[in-house]
């Protein structure tokens, strides 16, 4: 009968849950079982955790990087007038920047005037990088101009400066408060270069994510950054974003087409290489590890069965003696492994869901508990725990965990179909 029967007919799955169902007295492993189930979706939960965390980051980072930079800078090549003065600037910045805004893969195309001085306020001084764009480019610019987060009027920019969050709070100003630039560079006279000072109003403070860009950045209008800075009619740099910063092969060829031999390109790939590379190997490895912690957490499988199949020897030897064929025998007990580890997959999903959608109250309880400082944005760069769940992370975690769980039962289910009618009644 068994012989014509198809491959988990019903009867199968029957005895494999009248198993799994079990009590210890009655030669179950029920507590095995829970074992094994609580740790798959423990194992389960750390690493759709992990890939939603790891994700989100990676996406957080990506964002305000090209969220509040250029997508591509346009440096001039050092030449030297007839005074042997190095210079690195552009004089015709405007007729560049009109033919880079032609570019079919161009959105936005800004002069830039970029340098470092100090800044201080009521006796607080901290370092400062000023960049002067027009009010036009700068609203190109979403982390800065449409921030999450920000004080005073964006439309007061041509009135004042504005400046990160982070410079506000180690300075101690606010809005309507007027910040003191000093400048090295500044008046040339026949005693020398003495310092630029002046004053400006704070107008805007921009919160743009990233811990590096709030604490240290600044922006002045085009025009008053070139007479501050001694560039009138010149240019540091152009910026360009692009509609597609993630096709940047494309929009190099088109931007070297059209520029002079001497203006070298740099593109967001390039400035954050490094910090990119850093990033995927940290995702591999991370990836790697919360595998092999699937895997020990599957292992416990095989413990359960092998426990399974030794109480149930005398079943197995009844099962065989009235027509169950070794397959048959072999997927029972295959079932019973799978389905523990069907089972916690499906737990293990769920619980890293719900850690990914409610991971800001999850960190902040935890922050509280711990009595603050788990999250440091000076030492990550962002402020808080991002999380993003994909449906790639969410299949090769299923598929890592239900692979895993499938291929431990195995060896357990081949033991116990290879158990001889006679042997396993033998001795019960």
């Amino acid at each position: 009968m068994d012989n014509k029967a198809l491959p988990f007919a019903s009867y199968e799955w029957k005895i494999a849950w009248r198993y799994l169902r079990a009590k210890r007295a009655e030669g179950g492993v029920s507590v095995m079982t829970w074992i094994s189930l609580i740790g798959i979706t423990l194992a389960v939960f750390a690493l759709v955790a992990t890939l939603s965390v790891r994700s989100g980051f990676r996406t957080e980072i990506v964002d305000t990087i090209l969220g509040a930079n250029s997508h591509i800078t346009l440096y001039k090549a050092p030449s030297q007038d007839q005074y042997g003065n190095v210079s690195r600037t552009f004089k015709d910045y405007d007729e560049i920047a009109s033919k880079l805004l032609s570019l079919p893969s161009v959105k936005g195309s800004a002069p830039l005037i970029r340098s470092q001085i100090m800044a201080t306020f009521d006796n607080r001084n901290t370092g400062l990088e000023v960049f002067g764009i027009s009010y036009e480019n700068l609203l190109r610019l979403d982390r800065i101009a449409k921030p999450e987060e920000f004080e005073g009027d964006m439309n007061d920019f041509k009135n004042g400066i504005a400046i990160g969050s982070g410079v506000a709070r180690e300075l101690g100003i606010k809005v309507g408060d007027s910040i003191k630039l000093i400048s090295p560079n500044g008046v040339r006279t026949a005693f020398g270069t003495s310092p630029r000072v002046k004053q400006f109003k704070i107008v805007y403070i921009f919160t743009a994510g990233r811990y590096d860009i709030d604490r240290t950045r600044s922006y002045l209008p085009f025009s008053v950054a070139q007479e501050y800075f001694n560039r009138e009619g010149l240019a540091d740099e152009i910026e360009v974003l692009l509609n597609n910063p993630s096709n940047l092969t494309e929009a190099t060829s088109q931007i070297e087409n059209v520029v002079a031999p001497d203006v070298q390109l740099w593109t967001w790939r390039d400035a954050s290489s490094s910090f990119l590379r850093a990033l995927e190997i940290e995702d591999n490895v991370m990836f790697v590890l919360m595998s092999i912690l699937v895997m020990i957490a599957s292992m416990n499988i095989i413990s359960g069965l092998i426990m399974l199949v030794k109480n149930k020897g005398r079943d197995i030897g009844i099962l065989r003696t009235i027509g169950l064929s070794r397959g048959s025998i072999m997927r029972i007990f295959m079932i019973c492994g799978a389905f523990t580890g069907i089972l916690g997959t499906i737990l293990g999903i769920a619980l890293g869901c719900l850690f990914a959608i409610y991971i800001d109250p999850i960190f902040s309880v935890i922050n509280v508990l711990s009595g603050g400082g788990v999250w440091d944005p000076s030492i990550r760069g962002i402020y808080s725990v991002p999380a993003e769940l994909h449906v790639i992370d969410l299949i090769k975690a299923t598929c890592l965990s239900l692979g895993l769980s499938f291929l431990v039962t195995i060896i357990p289910a081949r033991r116990a179909a290879s158990l001889h009618p006679v042997d396993a009644l033998r001795y019960e």
